[in-house]
């Protein structure tokens, strides 16, 4: 009896594998064990380095190597359990290295254009951010912030052309138009570049009388200094 269940135990999770989206190799994870290694080296040491006005930014991870192609198989390959690993390491490193322990912030999700979503079938961003409020027990508004104009692709684009881009591309979403939060904002994405993204988002939210904390990010493209 104890070896027909041994069997049957082995056979269901053999079935329940799947492929790690990085290496292909067999896992129940949604990284292989050799990924996650790789993934977690890539952690910064200092994630609050950026964490300074105008916007503070909060970053887990360098942006290259095998965190650069996760965030690629998660927006690209239609790989959203990627967002789960990846937010939960994001809210483990704020409950470890928050700037603002004392500070309970409602978080708030970049959003996408519907058009991109619709395309994507989900927003990466609102994916970690779930993620990240399972961890450290914050509050989420996922319609906090609005994308009301579609914009050309954030990559390949000079930093001039980053910031005209995203003139009037947000506003505030319908869970603030008719009761602004009485707490700060934090806002979750997965990159952050040269912060054309974050500013726009930020302004927009300001210019409602919304005070913004600072910014998440599962990678910067910033070097610590």
């Amino acid at each position: 009896m104890h070896t027909w269940i041994k069997n049957l135990t082995g056979l269901l999770n053999l079935f329940l594998q799947s492929h790690c989206p990085l290496c292909q190799r067999a896992t129940s994870q949604e990284f292989c064990q050799n990924c996650t290694r790789q993934l977690q080296k890539c952690q910064r040491q200092d994630p609050i380095s950026l964490w300074q006005e105008p916007i503070p930014v909060f970053g887990w991870g360098e942006y290259g190597g095998p965190v650069k192609r996760a965030i690629a198989a998660m927006k690209y390959e239609n790989q959203p359990q990627i967002a789960r690993p990846l937010g939960h390491w994001l809210g483990e490193a704020w409950l470890l290295n928050s700037p603002r322990q004392d500070s309970k912030p409602v978080v708030v999700p970049i959003p996408l254009h519907p058009s991109k979503q619709k395309q994507r079938k989900y927003n990466q961003a609102a994916l970690i951010a779930q993620s990240f409020c399972e961890i450290t027990g914050l509050k989420l508004k996922l319609n906090g912030l609005a994308r009301v104009r579609e914009t050309e692709a954030q990559f390949g684009l000079s930093v001039s052309k980053r910031e005209k881009n995203l003139v009037n591309a947000f506003a505030v979403g319908q869970e603030f138009h008719h009761r602004p939060p009485n707490v700060p904002v934090l806002l979750v994405d997965d990159i952050y570049t040269t912060g054309a993204t974050a500013r726009s988002a930020v302004e927009t939210l300001r210019q409602y009388g919304i005070v913004v904390l600072g910014l998440v990010a599962v990678a910067t493209a910033v070097k610590d200094g």
